[in-house]
């Protein structure tokens, strides 16, 4: 192939659709854990998540509520991949090794906001939230009826695989997900470009920006105990009985069962049998959706 202007445009528009066919081999899960908010800045505050809100009988004045009651800061990160394309290979017409680099980098790009997500959220049981507390922890302090400080746990405990129970009826989802930009295909690809002249190579990528980090606690039970009827029925419990500031029940629901491919069979046992071990009728068949995410492996 001639290298000339023309010719690098269509080698350029023959990559872009290449990394766009990958973008749609990936099937996304993100917005099963996590809510997209959108960031003008290099990073955002989330002060607001010290506070649940709730409605009061309105007696005498308005009672404002202040939401700058923690710090919780997600700062932006850069991502990239890369892929170099050799001069020789462009005038040897010997392009076709390249289609499924860029089919993989379009695969890896659409699956990297999960990747981050689903392990902050397995992560949990050692990563702080809002709270100052670990995500998933036995003692989020949280104000009784009489605004004492009460230990509240959405943890349970134990050494195994972690597994989930999530409310995802909730406008802002356990985990955020934080754009700043979205993944760009990008070139450097003029002869005259320091990286041909040199190197004699054709750079093609992608750029993005964007972070993931926690919401509400609340909204998300992890345990590493073994995922039995026990196990989430004790979940179920204490997530329904979860209440906000001053005694306030949040009205959780725990309609998703979250597991990685190794408990898949457990979960199918607790969801969808209709007797258990012992023979009698298994009360939580149908209770939550099961959800068998890869990226949790």
């Amino acid at each position: 192939m001639l290298i000339n202007n023309a010719n690098l445009r269509t080698l350029g528009t023959g990559f872009n659709g290449a990394y766009k066919r990958g973008l749609g081999q990936a099937a996304s899960m993100l917005s099963v854990i996590a809510t997209t908010i959108n960031s003008t800045t290099s990073q955002n505050e989330y002060g607001w998540l010290g506070k649940m809100k709730g409605m009061r009988e309105w007696l005498g004045d308005r009672v404002v509520n202040s939401i700058a009651t923690h710090g919780y800061t997600i700062k932006n990160k850069d991502w990239e991949d890369t892929v170099e394309v050799d001069r020789n290979d462009i005038e040897d017409d010997n392009i076709g090794i390249y289609s499924p680099l860029f089919e993989e980098m379009g695969r890896a790009t659409a699956a990297h906001p999960d990747e981050l997500a689903w392990s902050l959220l397995r992560d949990g049981f050692n990563q702080l939230c809002y709270d100052g507390q670990n995500f998933f922890d036995t003692d989020h302090p949280v104000l009784d009826a009489n605004g004492d400080v009460q230990s509240v746990s959405n943890s349970g405990g134990g050494a195994g695989t972690p597994w989930f129970l999530i409310d995802d009826t909730r406008a802002l989802k356990p985990i955020i997900f934080q754009q700043r930009k979205a993944a760009q295909f990008v070139s450097k690809d003029s002869p005259t470009d320091e990286n041909v002249f040199r190197r004699k190579k054709f750079l093609y990528g992608v750029d993005a920006r964007y972070n993931v980090g926690f919401g509400y606690w609340q909204f998300a039970y992890g345990s590493k105990q073994a995922l039995d009827a026990a196990a989430y029925a004790a979940a179920r419990a204490a997530m329904q009985g979860m209440k906000g500031d001053y005694g306030r029940p949040l009205g959780l629901k725990p309609t998703l069962l979250v597991v990685p491919p190794a408990l898949e069979a457990a979960g199918l046992e607790i969801l969808n049998a209709e007797r258990d071990a012992g023979g009698a009728t298994n009360v939580w068949k149908g209770t939550a959706k099961l959800v068998v995410v890869p990226w949790l492996a």
